[in-house]
């Protein structure tokens, strides 16, 4: 690649840039919010026989093209949760970016060209998809730890916000793996076929299928990912379930207790002749009312014994806390 120097200039400059240079790398930013008859960015720079009328438009969000010796992507990038999408244009003698508002991607690229020394306009391409890719790994892998972290906490101190955070790291994974996949297919599709060219010289094919090859890991780390965010969020269920199990058992052990002494208490409060004539005196009472009570529980209390709910109970709560 020849020496070069990295400068901003106005449109006019780089339009007789891209006319008469051997090799130029012109990158454009446009507003975030595409104002009312913002003119065409092909026509501004001299390209309209190109077939260049898509270039910048905002609602361009997947190509992967090849248009005669020029290569045509919209690129996405992902940066501070949102998507940035390049729209590049790559021949023999230039590679053009446009984006909406500022691509820290663009700057990346950038500062590896001197260290990498790109040989021409393709090899600086796949570059700049692959630094792309770059940033996608880079928020796929953040998530997982952050997912892990989680899913790990869980189990020492299970919180109501943990299960916000799980949403909001699906939803990410949902975006990266939404917004990745559309241009993987096309552009793997379109590079398998100059691949396969046989005018296509071996050092480009070289880098091409060592794009391939990254961004398969890179969709490799976005569904797993995906598939640790689930996990997480059956980790939660399962927590909870498990709480709600321990609630239920002892409400049970409740019920086994009183319940025979809601049944005494009813039965000798009801007013009729036997327990209104015979049973009149406070020691049949005693022996009657509280006694049965008294066998009822301790008996109740066996048979929780017994069974080894009780102590399953206590081990439950001494593991809680």
């Amino acid at each position: 690649m020849p020496e070069g120097s990295v400068r901003r200039a106005p449109v006019d400059e780089a339009r007789e840039r891209l006319a008469e240079s051997g090799f130029l790398f012109v990158d454009v930013q446009l507003p975030e919010e595409a104002p009312s008859g913002e003119p065409a960015i092909a026509h501004l720079l001299g390209l309209e026989a190109e077939d260049l009328s898509w270039l910048g438009r905002e609602e361009e969000t997947v190509r992967a093209e090849f248009l005669g010796d020029a290569a045509a992507f919209v690129v996405p990038a992902f940066e501070a949760g949102q998507v940035v999408r390049l729209h590049v244009v790559a021949t023999e003698r230039y590679l053009l970016t446009v984006h909406r508002g500022p691509a820290e991607v663009v700057e990346n690229l950038i500062a590896r060209i001197p260290h990498e020394r790109p040989p021409d306009a393709v090899a600086t391409l796949f570059l700049l998809l692959g630094e792309a890719l770059e940033t996608y790994r880079r928020s796929a892998v953040q998530a997982l730890l952050e997912v892990e972290d989680l899913e790990d906490g869980m189990f020492r101190q299970r919180e109501p916000e943990q299960l916000y955070s799980l949403a909001r790291l699906r939803r990410t994974s949902a975006l990266l793996h939404h917004t990745l996949l559309p241009f993987h297919q096309a552009a793997e599709e379109v590079i398998t076929r100059r691949v396969l060219n046989r005018n296509f010289p071996q050092e480009r094919q070289r880098i091409a299928s060592e794009y391939q090859r990254l961004s398969r890991l890179v969709l490799t780390d976005i569904e797993a990912l995906q598939e640790a965010a689930r996990r997480g969020f059956g980790t939660y269920s399962s927590l909870v379930s498990g709480e709600q199990n321990g609630v239920i058992n002892r409400l049970a052990i409740v019920s086994t207790i009183f319940l025979p002494l809601s049944f005494l208490t009813g039965f000798f409060g009801m007013n009729f002749a036997y327990l209104t004539d015979e049973l009149e005196s406070r020691s049949i009472f005693w022996v009657l009312a509280v006694g049965l009570q008294v066998l009822f529980l301790a008996g109740a209390l066996y048979v929780l014994h017994r069974t080894r709910i009780w102590r399953r109970l206590h081990d439950e709560s001494v593991d809680d806390e």
